[in-house]
């Protein structure tokens, strides 16, 4: 049955995952209860997690219980031992293109004022243009925006919005896909076949696949930028108990 489910979700739009199979897979949870492997956003113990990929299927990738993936758990981890997400009063946060396994949480969170934005994901209250954000310079104290700058149009004006928005001293934490053996990134609006675009990009509807220069960039909207290699500092044994993405960079991003 489980290999069954995880094929199906190879075919599965991330956005159409997270609206329509919360269900059936947090029932499926039931048959994975254990203690092999943790998910550090809803505290799921169980005997693995379930494959998960677009090109690969990832083992271990996908929690049944609340749809975190491998990045969704290092975030989780990142925010509550590196800033003061979870113990500062009276913080406002724009989440842009807001993970299904995140929202209950952090609205539940009462010193959160806690906004979700998108130009087009069902979960979001606020619809969205991340090139022209609908709020106030210097409105809110968090920003958090995952795997959206390979999607935009124009990545630069994307950043310097997210930056324009953050109070001074506020902070942003920007994720995006990278390869790590290009030092710059590469976008190439000629490439229209599907396939090829899945190959070169990982996914045909990303524009551009960031390079080791992903820092600078972020740099280049105004941030200081720290790449934090936190998940390469945690004892291995954690790294795999929370199946966490072993070399992913975290890039904490502030408005001094």
């Amino acid at each position: 049955m489980g290999k069954i489910i995880s094929f199906l979700l190879r075919f599965i739009p991330r956005k159409y995952l997270q609206l329509f199979s919360h269900i059936p897979l947090k029932i499926y949870t039931f048959f994975l209860k254990g203690n092999n492997v943790e998910c550090p956003v809803c505290d799921a113990k169980l005997t693995k997690f379930m494959p998960y990929g677009r090109l690969i299927s990832r083992p271990n990738a996908l929690c049944p219980n609340c749809l975190a993936l491998e990045r969704h758990r290092l975030m989780a981890l990142y925010l509550k031992e590196r800033t003061n997400f979870f113990t500062a009063t009276n913080l406002k946060v724009l989440h842009v293109a807001p993970e299904y396994c995140f929202i209950d949480r952090f609205e539940g969170m009462k010193n959160l004022e806690y906004i979700t934005a998108d130009i087009e994901s069902p979960l979001a209250k606020v619809k969205m243009d991340i090139h022209d954000i609908p709020f106030e310079a210097n409105t809110f104290d968090v920003a958090i925006c995952n795997h959206v700058m390979e999607h935009v149009d124009d990545y630069h004006r994307a950043m310097s919005e997210l930056y324009r928005v953050l109070k001074p001293n506020g902070w942003a934490i920007i994720q995006s896909p990278q390869d790590w053996t290009k030092a710059h990134t590469f976008e190439d609006p000629s490439i229209t076949d599907p396939r090829e675009r899945e190959r070169i990009f990982w996914q045909n509807d990303h524009l551009r696949l960031f390079g080791r220069d992903y820092g600078r960039e972020l740099e280049k909207a105004g941030f200081k930028v720290t790449e934090d290699d936190f998940v390469m500092k945690m004892p291995k044994e954690l790294v795999k108990r929370y199946s966490l993405p072993s070399e992913e960079i975290v890039y904490f991003c502030e408005k001094k």
